[in-house]
């Protein structure tokens, strides 16, 4: 069985070694975190009805989300085993599902408020801080991960509490894919069931 995960993905990392350049990679990272941040807020928030803020998350998700970075890395190893026919269905149901886990949820955060902290540069990304508070919940400590590898800068893990989104489901497709003797497709169709199914 699949696990559905958010993948809430959204920008970070330039790849710049000169200490000034380095810190512009930084804000701009930290401003995009901000900026997503402050407009999920507003939409998860505001007016509309429930099938007019999927649509607004999805906007959101398309913009600032490296979906295809993210899909190639959670499938590992089996990209590269995989036909071009198989691998644009897979990034085609990745993106499904992934908008499908995001926005189903959308009901379950109303009232959510995001403090954004400071950027930290890694290795070849950039880590932004900060907590989600939702109203009779407990603080939590979400990470945003944003990576500048194909230009602009974009989002590829949020890692909650510690743990990392794109991490998990790379591994629960690797342990779905070991028990289907290793077929692609099969993962495949089980995705496609998971994204036709009713939220």
């Amino acid at each position: 069985m699949l696990h559905r995960r958010l993948l809430l993905l959204t920008p970070a990392a330039l790849l710049l070694r000169a200490g000034p350049a380095r810190a512009d990679a930084v804000d701009t990272a930290q401003a995009l975190v901000d900026k997503l941040g402050r407009e999920l807020i507003g939409v998860v928030n505001g007016a509309g009805s429930a099938t007019e803020k999927q649509a607004a998350l999805e906007k959101l998700i398309d913009r600032d989300v490296d979906i295809q970075a993210v899909a190639r890395f959670c499938l590992g190893r089996f990209w590269r085993t995989a036909s071009p026919d198989q691998l644009k269905a897979y990034g085609e149901l990745f993106r499904a599902v992934l908008v499908k886990n995001i926005t189903s949820k959308v009901g379950d955060y109303q009232g959510v408020t995001m403090t954004v902290g400071k950027g930290q540069a890694r290795e070849e990304d950039v880590l932004v801080g900060s907590v989600v508070n939702r109203p009779n919940n407990a603080p939590n400590r979400v990470d945003w991960v944003v990576s500048a590898a194909g230009g602009a800068p974009r989002i590829i893990d949020v890692i909650a509490e510690g743990t990392s989104m794109r991490l998990t489901q790379r591994s629960d497709y690797s342990a779905f894919l070991s028990r289907n003797n290793n077929d692609v497709q099969a993962l495949i169709d089980a995705m496609r069931k998971q994204a036709t199914q009713p939220g």
